[in-house]
């Protein structure tokens, strides 16, 4: 199976890439969602857990290839892994994230960018890799600038209770140490057609990613709405540290995306890529869905919130 899905937003080439699966607790993923109406759309194993993908964004721009997140990365143990399901392993380098670069004829030297969405695990472990038989983690894109939230940063070293589990340094004090860190605040233009909006509630300095051109856009969610099944206002992960301004900020970015017709990408849906946002009532539905069925942006029938 095929590990990229390419469209265009103007004259900028994006393509997704399947950076691997993992299984997380069905009940977390939802929140105060009951199981049986979150088990009609993502059905859990008998651990309830559900399938989710580690969907990373690959733009092509004229300054240099932008990638958005990374992953979850090879450095952490065979425990851990067992306990998220975690299957990434690549051929063409440590994790299947390099495998889908390279389908697209790229390699990680090429990547210019990594902008991360948040710190957690899943979505900056990919910034660096172990070699086997080694405790030292090395840049996994060593020529690129990393761009997150301040504020993120220095949330991630200032860990809790609540949220140690889903910070580790290893994925992001080495870009610090190599120098490699560009942060931002709030809402910035990163490149022409790149801008980084803040998003919080998942958590306080977590941002969504604009790609814009020629009077198309597309909106990489992140763990904003982390999948199809969470576009309904209330259905929100439990993982959330600050559930009520997920609500606000939801509420928000989906009027803005359904009243322009954005493309929303998927980071963690394991069926749905993309779809194109459209108001119906009080609900968002997406058009023009490109799902693991099909392979491609079809117009079928859309699917609802």
């Amino acid at each position: 199976m095929s590990l990229t899905r390419t469209f265009d937003v103007g004259a900028l080439r994006c393509h997704t890439l399947e950076a691997g699966r993992q299984l997380l607790d069905g009940g977390a993923m939802f929140g105060v969602v009951p199981k049986p109406l979150w088990s009609r759309r993502i059905p859990a194993d008998e651990r309830n857990r559900i399938p989710l993908a580690l969907r990373c964004l690959l733009v092509e721009h004229p300054e240099g290839l932008v990638l958005i997140d990374t992953g979850v990365g090879n450095k952490e143990d065979d425990k851990f892994r067992d306990m998220y399901g975690i299957e990434n392993g690549g051929t063409a380098g440590p994790t299947q994230l390099e495998d889908a670069l390279a389908e697209v004829g790229f390699s990680p030297d090429d990547v210019a960018w990594v902008i991360n969405t948040h710190l957690h695990f899943d979505h900056a472990g990919g910034n660096t890799y172990r070699e086997p038989d080694s405790d030292r983690a090395l840049l996994a894109f060593p020529w690129s600038t990393h761009i997150v939230q301040r504020g993120e940063l220095d949330f991630a070293r200032h860990t809790n209770e609540r949220t140690r589990g889903s910070y580790f340094s290893h994925n992001f004090e080495p870009v610090g140490q190599a120098g490699r860190w560009q942060l931002v605040d709030q809402a910035v233009d990163v490149l022409p057609g790149i801008t980084v909006r803040l998003t919080p509630g998942h958590v306080p300095y977590h941002q969504s990613v604009l790609v814009a051109d020629a009077g198309d856009t597309c909106l990489f969610l992140a763990d904003l709405i982390p999948t199809t099944a969470h576009l309904p206002l209330p259905w929100i992960m439990g993982y959330d540290v600050e559930p009520l301004r997920t609500l606000e900020t939801k509420r928000a970015i989906l009027a803005e995306a359904a009243e322009q017709g954005w493309r929303l990408v998927f980071e963690h849906d394991p069926a749905v890529f993309w779809g194109r946002a459209r108001a119906d009532g009080a609900r968002v539905v997406l058009d023009e869905v490109a799902s693991v069925s099909d392979g491609t942006a079809g117009a079928g029938a859309p699917r609802a919130s």
